[in-house]
């Protein structure tokens, strides 16, 4: 049985079909992973970035990843068929 992939977005002069664009998420997802656990690590060792994380309201947090995911759930949910 042949395989076909059908392009799905054409960026740089290349053919993005399905199998590139599970790699893709895997990768991002893998660069979300970390970029975290830089983060963390970050705060652990430097302790003017704990004592300035801990010093910021909570709400101030919430909304920064409320606003950063608002474009990738767009993409996600809001395609044109």
């Amino acid at each position: 049985m042949i395989k076909k992939t059908k392009a799905v977005k054409e960026s740089c002069g290349c053919a993005w079909d399905d199998e590139t664009m599970r790699t893709h998420r895997k990768t991002i997802g893998f660069v979300k992973l970390s970029s975290m656990a830089f983060i963390l690590f970050l705060i652990t060792v430097w302790p003017a970035a704990m004592n300035f994380v801990h010093g910021v309201h909570w709400g101030i947090w919430l909304a920064l990843t409320i606003l950063f995911a608002i474009v990738p759930m767009k993409m996600m949910c809001c395609r044109k068929k």
